[in-house]
């Protein structure tokens, strides 16, 4: 039959509910239709969270003496997750090295943010020399790398991701509903006036899920130096604190943030926000990542990286709003961060250097020996007339000083002491003389 029948075929009531469905169409009240609209994943810019991970498992095949891998499995009440880890060290016998810089970065917490994961790829396609950055040839690119080991967790939330590729585009929580990034202990669960649970649902505990347990008992062993949680959603780079509207006090905070104005300069074009995630983005987060790495891990640089947003998406176009969605962004935010990444990694280790020689030397002069002290004051120490005196010369003073003070506390002591004894005698023989 032909399809191009013609409305006079129809009763006039069939004619008259088809058009009253075309028009709920046309006007956009047809939910379906609406949803239709919303931006889809681009499968051209974007991998599949499989075919991603199988990129990274070729390039670790492929250079074997950089890159190695571990896939760390957990689970409880029935939810089950697994966490693939790559570690990069030029010479892989110098991996427990411990006087290489450690650094350990986090991709992919939040599901719907797919570029993150895309930028870890790029960031070990460049460690590994298969891609290449702007002005840094090879030899300077491993001058520093040398003295680095860093682990990069490309997708810290396969479970998430995986709902995400199933089309619900706006879930950023992992397999069973709960937000990663409010997981741990620092703070857990207090709510905010603005709480919301559907986005930022906790758990049922600190450390309640797989993923972070994986990511807490990583870190612990690694303990790194410096952590980055990679986001997206806006342009900024954070510090501690989420939970508290404050910076940390102390010289690690100091060049937590001036690194952080250099990032901003040179590869954010000046766009980014900087200072606390909960000073600046304008809610406070508890539970999260970072927050953990600083206080209770002491990592001594931890940051929060988001590295884009489409302000003018809608609020339900999470694909738009969190990813770029065209060829030239999309390379612009790989090219642009993964530079800021290799200035963290040539930067950083140099800041953290400098830190600890000048905590070394201020313990050094607060636990000073006697010697020091005595050969410092004494020797230095002028007497009243401005004139320097010798250390033996000045020494036999003080001596002399305690010993007249001496002498003399004795003789107090002696002529009290006879004056007691001789009241004592006159009283007895006062009652010797009376009659009994």
């Amino acid at each position: 039959m032909d399809r191009r029948l013609s409305l006079f075929s129809f009763p006039p009531l069939l004619i008259l509910c088809v058009s009253l469905v075309g028009l709920s169409a046309v006007d956009g009240r047809d939910n379906r239709t609406e949803h239709r609209t919303f931006t889809p994943i681009n499968l051209d810019l974007y991998h599949s969270s499989i075919r991603l991970l199988g990129e990274i498992n070729g390039l670790v095949r492929r250079h074997p003496d950089k890159l190695s891998k571990d896939t760390i499995k957990a689970g409880n009440k029935g939810y089950h997750t697994e966490v693939t880890v790559i570690t990069y060290c030029h010479g892989r016998k110098d991996v427990y090295d411990n006087s290489k810089f450690r650094i350990l970065l986090s991709f992919g917490q939040h599901g719907r943010e797919l570029i993150t994961s895309e930028l870890a790829l790029h960031i070990l396609s460049i460690l590994t020399e298969e891609e290449s950055l702007d002005n840094i040839d090879s030899i300077t690119l491993n001058s520093f790398l040398d003295k680095l080991v860093i682990k990069v967790v490309p997708m810290e939330n396969l479970n998430g991701r995986k709902l995400v590729e199933g089309g619900d585009l706006c879930e950023r929580r992992n397999g069973r509903g709960v937000d990663l990034n409010r997981n741990w202990s620092v703070d857990w669960g207090k709510k905010e006036k603005d709480y919301d649970p559907y986005e930022e649902n906790p758990g049922v505990a600190a450390f309640s899920e797989p993923e972070s347990q994986i990511m807490q008992k990583l870190a612990t062993s690694f303990n790194p130096h410096i952590w980055v949680n990679v986001h997206s959603g806006m342009e900024a780079l954070f510090m501690p604190y989420d939970h508290r509207n404050t910076t940390p006090n102390g010289l690690y905070s100091v060049r937590m943030r001036s690194l952080l104005e250099d990032l901003n300069r040179l590869h954010c074009h000046n766009r980014c926000m900087i200072g606390s995630g909960g000073g600046s983005v304008g809610y406070l987060a508890h539970g999260t990542a970072t927050d953990y790495m600083y206080d209770i891990l002491r990592v001594p640089m931890a940051f929060t990286f988001e590295i884009y947003g489409d302000g003018e998406a809608s609020s339900k176009d999470c694909f738009k709003m969190f990813n770029p969605t065209d060829f030239a962004t999309y390379n612009r935010v790989l090219k642009d961060w993964s530079a800021a990444f290799f200035t963290i990694f040539k930067v950083a280790p140099k800041h953290i250097d400098e830190i600890s020689s000048q905590i070394a030397l201020s313990s050094s002069k607060k636990f000073e020996s006697m010697d020091d002290y005595l050969q410092g004051y004494l020797m230095d120490r002028s007497s009243r007339y401005g004139k320097k005196t010798e250390v033996l010369d000045l020494g036999m003073q003080e001596i002399r000083t305690y010993f007249r003070l001496f002498l003399l506390s004795f003789v107090l002591l002696m002529f009290m002491f006879c004056s007691r004894i001789s009241k004592t005698k006159s009283l007895r023989t006062s009652m010797s003389s009376m009659p009994l």
